[in-house]
């Protein structure tokens, strides 16, 4: 896939390298080519630097990993996003995102031309892109919304960043639960001081 990764700090960083490494073409788009976080990403293979709408036009999927509060200046900014997937990685926390929005998603909706959005990679931490093996256990992701092909690319893209599955736990209605699901991780990793090596995973009998 072409992948335009919009937020080059740690998760987006992260997951350019892992997509990188697995085949994709990565498209990081920022402000400025000559200065931004994460200049080290160009020596990844398959990896160039563009500006912005650029990025998102030469890309099948656009992967959103800024801080919440720049949602909507930085959707503002991708372009014509007419069907492109968009995979939202952000997280509204302790209130801080984009102003009278519940969830970051429900932004995104209402400043882009796009319908197949999702989203994943937003409920666990960077390390645990860097790295999703626990001893002989690898962990698991999830997505939500209601766009199929968004579905498909973001379970693909999780299974090719190494992740054991990713679960589909619904549609547009299950955005605001998986930040909530986020939030918790979170809470356990800072606030409950369990550290960032803590990860889910989907058990069955």
């Amino acid at each position: 896939m072409k992948i335009a990764i919009i937020g080059t700090g740690n998760l987006g960083a992260a997951l350019a390298t892992k997509w990188a490494n697995a085949g994709h073409v990565i498209l990081l788009g920022v402000q400025d080519s000559q200065n931004f976080k994460g200049k080290h990403l160009l020596s990844n293979i398959n990896t160039s630097v563009h500006s912005i709408p650029d990025a998102v036009q030469q890309a099948e999927v656009v992967l959103l990993a800024t801080p919440a509060t720049a949602t909507v200046d930085v959707v503002q900014k991708l372009g014509d996003t007419t069907n492109k997937i968009i995979i939202d990685a952000m997280n509204i926390v302790l209130g801080r995102g984009p102003q009278g929005y519940k969830h970051t998603t429900e932004a995104i909706l209402d400043n882009t031309q796009s319908k197949d959005i999702v989203k994943c990679f937003n409920t666990t931490g960077y390390n645990n892109v860097e790295n999703p093996n626990y001893g002989d256990v690898t962990i698991d992701l999830f997505v939500a919304g209601d766009s199929r092909p968004g579905k498909a690319a973001a379970i693909q893209l999780a299974k090719d960043a190494g992740f054991a599955e990713c679960y589909d736990i619904g549609g547009n209605d299950k955005f605001e639960l998986m930040e909530q699901f986020a939030w918790f991780w979170i809470n356990l990793a800072m606030f409950q001081q369990q550290g960032r090596e803590i990860g889910f995973k989907l058990h069955k009998r």
